[in-house]
């Protein structure tokens, strides 16, 4: 059973930049595609390798972890789900640490909001779990692997935190021949969900108590 979770771990998420809430809600999605009846290392680092997360998948794909070969990876190792879980499945006790992780790394950097490559390092730092047992097998290199990420953070660090999808998509301008308000309206329609399925995640690690391993 997983011991009370720390107080700086129930509120992480109020630190997450987009990215970061991407890695999690694509965690989730990936346990349920695989009916696995928890979120662990694994599920995080397969949400770190979807196209969308920034510098964490730059990072990995540069070490030579892709996407395709980790989800075969994470089911040579432990299997796919008996059944098809229920929607809100609980953390284990070691992804939970590597939340926990991700923002004691970014405040150890200074900085103020926790990006995909922060859970990228916390990920990196617990490294007994499944995530880590992928990354083993992949040949990644996890002192090498750790200085790629923070020096991808220092090259582009600009002191604030990453854009929202609504601010992205103002700065980049419509896409093709859509209007920009078109644009605007379904990413926000679309960081809505995010929210309430990030709400409902929240609450799991708030009150919730996962297995311990993976």
């Amino acid at each position: 059973m997983a011991g009370a979770l720390p107080a700086e771990v129930v509120h992480v998420f109020e630190r997450f930049a987009d990215t970061a809430r991407r890695v999690v809600v694509h965690a989730q999605e990936e346990a349920l595609a695989l009916e696995h009846g928890h979120i662990g290392t694994e599920h995080l680092l397969l949400g770190l390798l979807r196209g969308d997360t920034d510098g964490a998948v730059r990072a990995l794909a540069a070490a030579g972890v892709d996407l395709d070969t980790a989800r075969r990876d994470v089911e040579d190792i432990v299997g796919r789900g008996s059944r098809e879980p229920e929607r809100d499945i609980p953390f284990t006790r070691r992804a939970k640490k590597v939340l926990e992780l991700s923002l004691r790394e970014a405040l150890q950097f200074g900085d103020d909001y926790i990006g995909s490559e922060h859970i990228l390092l916390g990920l990196i730092r617990e490294s007994d779990g499944v995530g880590a047992r992928v990354l083993q097998r992949r040949g990644v290199d996890a002192a090498e692997l750790r200085s790629a990420v923070i020096l991808d953070l220092r090259s582009r660090r600009t002191g604030r935190p990453e854009p929202s999808p609504r601010e992205a998509a103002a700065e980049k301008g419509p896409p093709g021949e859509r209007p920009i308000e078109a644009a605007i309206e379904a990413l926000g329609e679309r960081l809505t969900a995010i929210e309430h399925r990030l709400e409902r995640i929240e609450r799991l690690l708030r009150d919730g108590s996962g297995p311990g391993d993976a």
